[in-house]
């Protein structure tokens, strides 16, 4: 509660002459909360990030960043970076997940301002500027799966063998990651993440980028943790996007197939690290909701494994983890 007074006695200190009502708007998988701070004249929305948890400066770098190559970000309306409060434009109340779960038919015209928002993003994309998602990030997230996923999620402590094979896993798909062409990466490029708005998205949620895979954000949005769509549209999603990023001069491969299964393979460092972190929210932090979740991400997961004959072990070791029979692992690629 004094952490909430004190929220509050600063947004009256930028509007000392205004009466507003503070109410929560959402908090997210850390420690950040958001308010909607209601005027008579409108409303606006304030961060709270608390420090040490937390910090606002990345997120003022990268709104800067993504605002200054076209995309809608909240803008920086005041900051206090030393107390962790930041005071935002109002985006709304309508997300994409909430937009496509009412109206499964708006999509395509969703998903098309999504990608166009992203390639901007990505066509301002120069090293040095955002943290490097390199080797050392890349496998500190593969790790949160034995470490919350298995060993504290289904209990299950993996043998020698098991665990060899896994780390052999955990190698070869950051081998594909790293040498995957490198861009601006939102990290969370989601339905969640991204708001009904005009111009549209509004993008959120975005202070934890970085300069990675060119794949990554793609895996985001149409691998979504919370909605799940057919193969073949995403596939035909995928497609375009990769059709206008060569046309703007991305570094996107020039044969699809191979795009492709950079896709799918970032799609896996993804998911792995995913299902990690979704049993330590629930087990650390006490948000089970993120179980229901679980079942799409590891569907994604295994249907990669399957495809992949470099994959095979890791689909072995889930069907051991769930007591499934092994399936047929004819191993293909694209």
């Amino acid at each position: 509660m004094k952490r909430l007074q004190l929220l509050e006695n600063w947004v009256k200190a930028q509007f000392p002459d205004k009466n507003f009502i503070l109410s929560p708007v959402s908090a997210d998988a850390s420690f950040r909360r958001y308010f909607r701070a209601t005027f008579s004249d409108g409303t606006l929305i304030v961060m709270d990030a608390p420090p040490p948890q937390e910090d606002c400066a990345p997120f003022v770098n990268v709104a800067n960043l993504f605002a200054a190559a076209g995309a809608h970000v909240p803008a920086i309306l005041a900051q206090d970076l030393a107390q962790g409060y930041l005071l935002l434009p109002d985006l709304g109340s309508t997300t994409y997940l909430q937009a496509l779960n009412d109206n499964p038919d708006s999509a395509d015209p969703l998903y098309r301002d999504a990608v166009a928002a992203l390639l901007k993003i990505q066509l301002a994309s120069r090293a040095g500027v955002l943290p490097d998602y390199g080797e050392a990030l890349l496998m500190k997230e593969l790790s949160l799966f034995p470490d919350w996923y298995l060993a504290r999620h289904v209990q299950v402590a993996l043998d020698a063998g098991q665990k060899a094979e896994l780390d052999g896993v955990f190698k070869r798909i950051v081998q594909n990651n790293l040498v995957q062409p490198r861009v601006f990466v939102h990290r969370d490029y989601h339905s969640r993440n991204l708001m009904v708005t005009v111009p549209n998205p509004g993008i959120l949620d975005f202070q934890d980028a970085v300069y990675g895979p060119i794949t990554y954000d793609l895996v985001s949005l149409f691998k979504d943790a919370y909605i799940r769509w057919d193969e073949e549209r995403v596939l035909d999603w995928i497609i375009r996007y990769w059709e206008q990023a060569r046309k703007l001069g991305l570094p996107v491969a020039a044969d699809f197939a191979d795009f492709y299964r950079d896709f799918e393979w970032m799609g896996v460092q993804r998911h792995i690290k995913v299902l990690g972190i979704f049993a330590r929210l629930c087990h650390r932090d006490g948000k089970e909701d993120y179980l229901e979740n679980m079942p799409l991400v590891m569907e994604y997961l295994r249907n990669a494994c399957k495809r992949y004959r470099e994959l095979n072990p890791l689909l072995t070791l889930l069907d051991v983890l769930e007591d499934k029979p092994p399936e047929a692992k004819v191993g293909y690629t694209f």
